[in-house]
């Protein structure tokens, strides 16, 4: 009998454009989003020989937050488009409905770009920042690499979705050139059941032109870089450059030719343990911060704290406590999305809370005044 898996919660949100991106939340410890690579498939994954390692191992030292890319797994598959300001909205919409407040964020792969990105746009959010085996230009300057990227994308065309996966195996030897028979059958089932050949055409397409370069001087928080020396997929040239020109960032370079980091090989408990260091510090904040949710049950402040919130601003709260995202509270009230972060974070003061329970422990105090249950689940007062 096998392993019991680990306990995930699947829920679904909306990005700017209407489309449903899944996301999962699991484990525990200090918050981390992952912006993944397009290879998942949230369930799947729990049952990967190739994955499974890297949710159980993320999950025992964080509690993570992981989704699949638009077109891809549990996501939408019918979707207008996979550009990268398309898939920065997916994630800010990923962490306004997971209701986190301050978090790490890991950018893996072809995530990497969209971490970066959403790092800059949300400094007040962004703990710190971890990228893995990711690049500054999906591709390179020469001349080379774009006629790579050009017989890779034929090779999609004509491969992705055959029975025999003679095609697909090229990508997977890329991935995982240490990889078992057992692993490699696996992630090349998985190609053919993360989405379709039009999607994994058109994704890899309109993700061309991606280039954060110039983003990261501008970047201002703690950063790790980890990159395999061997990486085929994406050179370990694009990891240290990473390092090299954002301020004050770490690189660790980790013995594998692997891009995908087996379970067995020296580099994952590597790669885990310089993570786990690395969130610290969030940890420690965590335990330093005043529990505001214990006390036998009572909220925090005491309740007259809330008379001091203006009527806009306890409509807000209430809206929070029904379980509305900030988008969808500032259609409801019509308002713009940055408003309602304002109104919050008033209120958030007004209420003495801090911390990444903040939005979950002012809601359960609106509902414990109003003569409501006096705890509720971050699934229920969560954003949505």
């Amino acid at each position: 009998m096998g392993r019991q898996m680990p306990v995930q919660t699947i829920r679904f949100c909306r990005s700017a454009d209407g489309v449903r991106v899944a996301f999962a939340r699991l484990g525990q410890g200090p918050p981390l989003v992952i912006s993944t690579c397009w290879l998942s498939h949230l369930e799947y994954d729990l049952e990967s020989p190739v994955w499974r390692h890297w949710v159980e191992g993320m999950a025992g030292i964080a509690t993570t937050i992981r989704y699949d890319e638009r077109g891809f797994g549990l996501s939408d598959w019918q979707v207008p488009d996979f550009f990268f300001e398309s898939r920065i909205n997916d994630l800010e919409a990923v962490i306004e409905a997971s209701g986190l407040d301050r978090f790490a964020l890991l950018g893996m792969s072809q995530g990497g770009p969209v971490a970066i990105a959403y790092a800059l746009r949300h400094p007040e959010r962004v703990t710190r920042l971890i990228l893995h085996g990711s690049y500054t230009a999906y591709v390179g300057p020469t001349l080379e690499s774009a006629e790579l990227e050009e017989a890779f994308t034929r090779m999609i065309e004509v491969g992705w979705a055959r029975p025999e996966g003679r095609f697909r195996r090229v990508f997977t030897d890329m991935l995982m050139p240490g990889a078992t028979p057992e692993q490699m059958t696996w992630v090349d089932g998985l190609m053919r059941m993360s989405t379709s050949t039009a999607n994994a055409v058109t994704f890899r397409q309109q993700r061309r032109d991606v280039d954060v370069g110039d983003l990261l001087p501008q970047l201002d928080l703690p950063t790790l870089v980890l990159h395999a020396r061997g990486d085929q997929m994406n050179d370990f040239s694009e990891g240290r450059r990473l390092a090299a020109e954002i301020p004050g960032a770490r690189l660790v370079t980790l013995e594998s030719d692997n891009h995908v980091l087996l379970a067995d090989e020296p580099a994952w408990p590597v790669f885990l343990a310089e993570v786990d260091a690395f969130l610290e510090p969030d940890r420690e904040t965590a335990r330093q911060e005043p529990s505001h949710t214990g006390n036998g049950g009572n909220v925090g402040p005491s309740a007259a704290a809330l008379d001091t919130l203006t009527a806009r601003e306890r409509e807000v709260l209430q809206l929070v406590a029904a379980g509305q995202d900030n988008r969808d509270i500032a259609a409801t009230l019509t308002l713009s999305v940055r408003t309602v972060e304002r109104h919050l974070q008033t209120v958030y003061r007004k209420l003495d809370l801090a911390g990444s329970a903040q939005r979950t422990a002012a809601a359960a105090m609106l509902l414990a005044a109003d003569g409501y249950a006096s705890t509720a689940s971050a699934d229920t007062l969560g954003r949505r």
